[in-house]
């Protein structure tokens, strides 16, 4: 736009066409430019296509409407980016220059339940997010900010000390931690002096009671497996070394207390030290209380949050920290951001992103629930999704069986069910279906591992080898090549655009039209059959290498496995 004599904040305004008879990429900044200049649009485009003339990527370039510009791209061009892609590890994509350093805060269980449904989509948009991130070169740091601590744990060691006294064996006690919980909590409702106690152990563990603190790790130790165990089931890259729980910050917490009552932001009330935000103020201006230390000396989340935020930039550096939380917590997020920002817990330019999302619904609208209305565990819909998985490869292998099909059956049910999740856009409340997640038609991951699976099974009927066809001498002539070849090519700008927004359905959609454009090159497009020439041949097989590492590479980016038969 520059080179045209165009203002340096005149934006091209780039964007793919909607249609193939609109070329394959169209301009649209001609129009506010010439507004902006008081001129003809068409004169402004004209003027932006004579310095593209000397341009040989482009085999068409033309003016459409009132100013559209419309780009055609140069088969040639085409052909030489797709070997380039073929021959790089990296399928050509360009890595940061200038990688950030990024905080990703996601999954959270609290440690005082087993996971369950809700936890779902923290942990796996958060996964595919870093994923993607470590792809485009950014130096990603995992925090899983898990929940344990607090009065909940005060009553945990209430009931363990019970179950110890009357020499109940304690793995068998925590082996289901939703009935522990729940007994523990029954218990609290119903008895007035396991409740004091409950309370008084909460003061004992947050002062550092070794028998109080003792019992608090046995719990956590439990707790932990059970949810590193789902995670590894999920095919989630979350490790051991990645949690730094709120107990991790209890030290720090007086500290942060005292820096805010320093800068004058926090004040007594009625006992306890609060903030007052005016920028969220009520409708009738009086100021947002956000308490810092309760009147009883506890601690709360917004507190263990801001200690959070100060490690997260003085220690670690970050240059941008994501936070995966449902949209519920937005309110307390923003405050949060808010008092960091005031009170110099964050650095100016560190970006600070709340990636708020939508909620699991059943089939009748409502919050994803058991037939009891209680949470459903993650373990039982895991299971639920392998069984159903494994009936349907096997009605549609019979002849699979053994650990081959449980094996299809586990990747298949698990990338199903998470596939579901990353296909709605993360804002959105989406409706869980299992005959929708698990259909072989359509944007599923089944689909897709199916494709996947459908360009291996072209090597294996030619017995060759793909890795030794990188010839680099793709031929894109045919309407189908040109258009698998496009597509290919768009991998960097999707990828791009997820490490962005943290949006991974955008990744969902171009890999499933990826797979559709394959299936119509492979129909129009005859690789194997006797006549043709042996270049042609080698070449569309070259574009099914290419096809097949583009499928496998976004299919990783959301931790979703292929296999090579289903």
């Amino acid at each position: 736009m520059s080179r045209a004599g165009l203002p340096g904040d005149c934006a091209p305004m780039v964007t793919r066409s909607t249609k193939p008879e609109f070329g394959d990429y169209q301009a649209n900044g001609a129009l506010p430019a010439a507004k902006k200049l008081k001129t003809a649009p068409r004169a402004i485009a004209g003027q932006i296509i004579d310095h593209l003339a000397s341009v040989d990527i482009f085999e068409k370039i033309e003016i459409a409407g009132p100013g559209f510009i419309n780009f055609h791209l140069n088969r040639e061009w085409l052909s030489k980016q797709c070997s380039v892609a073929l021959k790089d590890e990296h399928l050509g994509i360009t890595r940061r220059n200038k990688p950030a350093t990024v905080v990703v805060d996601y999954s959270g269980p609290n440690l005082a339940k087993e996971m369950h449904v809700g936890h779902l989509r923290s942990t796996i948009i958060g996964d595919c997010v870093v994923r993607v991130l470590e792809f485009v070169g950014d130096k990603v740091i995992r925090q899983n900010h898990m929940g344990d601590w607090g009065t909940q744990f005060g009553m945990l060691i209430a009931e363990l000390e019970e179950t110890l006294s009357s020499e109940t064996d304690l793995a068998m006690e925590l082996a289901d931690l939703e009935s522990f919980y729940q007994r523990a909590k029954l218990h609290f409702d119903a008895d007035p002096a396991f409740a004091d106690k409950a309370r008084s152990n909460v003061v004992k563990l947050q002062s550092g009671d070794a028998h109080c603190q003792d019992l608090w790790r046995q719990f956590i130790d439990v707790s932990v497996e059970h949810s590193e165990e789902i995670y590894r089931r999920l095919n989630v890259t979350l490790g051991h070394e990645h949690i730094y729980p709120e107990s991790k910050y209890n030290d720090d917490l007086p500290a942060v207390v005292a820096d805010l009552k320093a800068q004058g932001l926090a004040v007594k009330d009625q006992g306890a030290e609060v903030v007052f935000l005016d920028e969220f103020a009520d409708k009738d201006g009086k100021p947002s209380p956000v308490i810092v230390q309760k009147s009883d000396g506890g601690y709360l989340y917004a507190t263990s949050d801001l200690a959070a935020l100060r490690y997260r930039n003085d220690v670690l550096a970050a240059d941008r920290v994501l936070y995966f939380v449902d949209a519920r917590q937005t309110l307390h997020l923003q405050q949060v951001f808010t008092i960091g920002r005031k009170a110099g817990l964050a650095r100016e330019g560190v970006q600070l992103e709340h990636l708020a999302f939508g909620t699991m619904m059943g089939q009748d609208g409502k919050p994803f629930k058991t037939r009891a209305g209680g949470s459903v565990k993650l373990a039982h819909l895991l299971d639920e999704a392998v069984e159903r998985a494994r009936k349907l490869v096997i009605s549609k292998n019979p002849q699979m069986t053994g650990e081959t099909s449980l094996e299809v059956a586990r990747k298949v049910g698990i990338g199903a069910v998470k596939y579901a999740d990353l296909s709605k856009n993360r804002t959105s409340d989406y409706i869980f279906n299992w005959d929708s997640m698990l259909s072989f038609d359509g944007n599923t991951a089944p689909y897709l591992q199916y494709a996947y699976t459908r360009i291996r099974s072209i090597f294996r009927k030619a017995q060759i080898d793909p890795r030794t066809l990188i010839s680099g001498k793709i031929i894109v002539e045919a309407d189908n090549e040109r258009a698998i070849a496009l597509k290919m090519l768009q991998f960097e700008e999707v990828i791009e655009q997820v490490a962005r927004d943290c949006s991974p359905h955008f990744l969902c959609t171009y890999l499933y039209e990826l797979a559709s454009e394959f299936m119509r090159f492979y129909e129009a497009c005859p690789i194997l059959k006797e006549g043709i020439e042996p270049e042609t041949r080698d070449s569309r097989l070259e574009l099914c290498y290419l096809a097949e590492r583009t499928l496998s590479t976004g299919l990783d980016l959301l931790g979703i496995e292929v296999m090579e038969r289903m």
